[in-house]
């Protein structure tokens, strides 16, 4: 028996409440209805896209945190961020992106996504890479869409470096590691005694 379409909606509110990042397709799943029933009881609800819900909690999470780059230098939209913790990060994969000849998403982007969240998480106004051991673990293609998470490891508070670590998937495959030491301007033990 199917679902009332009220308590539907309230569900599906509830869900994309609890995680804003879930697809049409992923909810149409869920409740066993046609992708074009989610998209009329998110419309009936006020619920914007995935796209726009995507950018509006970018926008808020760029705003209030990210000290080191301006919105427009970050390859993703960042969704979560504790500055000299975590962050994560969401870059969807277009035709743009991949070669012509097999689809494959060319590496700097991969690459692009995971420095600029590396570079994002520190709290800090200028934040240099230095180093970086990368390694591509499966190929990304046109439709994809990479979950970044980048967590500090260890501070070097004398030599003024940090290094963090990021993980990017697609779903819950692993495609993309890094370790990315990064140099910060400010002093943190200085920083530390005010």
């Amino acid at each position: 028996m199917r679902m009332p379409k009220k308590e539907r909606q309230l569900r599906l509110g509830k869900l994309i409440e609890e995680n804003p990042f879930v697809t049409d397709e992923d909810l149409s799943k869920h409740f066993e209805v046609s992708v074009q029933t989610i998209r009329l009881d998110r419309l009936e609800c006020g619920i914007p896209e995935l796209r726009k819900r995507l950018k509006q909690v970018a926008t808020q999470t760029m705003a209030g945190e990210v000290k080191s780059l301006g919105s427009d230098e970050v390859i993703g939209d960042i969704i979560d961020i504790k500055l000299d913790a975590s962050a994560i990060s969401i870059f969807d994969v277009t035709a743009d992106h991949v070669f012509q000849r097999n689809g494959i998403a060319r590496g700097h982007h991969l690459f692009a996504q995971a420095n600029s969240l590396a570079v994002a998480v520190m709290d800090d106004d200028l934040a240099l890479t230095v180093k970086s051991n990368i390694e591509f673990l499966k190929p990304v293609k046109a439709g994809d869409r990479v979950v970044a998470r980048a967590e500090v490891i260890k501070e070097t508070v004398k030599e003024r470096r940090t290094l963090v670590k990021v993980e990017s998937t697609v779903g819950d495959v692993l495609v993309f590691t890094g370790q990315f030491y990064m140099y910060r301007t400010t002093d943190k033990k200085q920083e530390d005694k005010q």
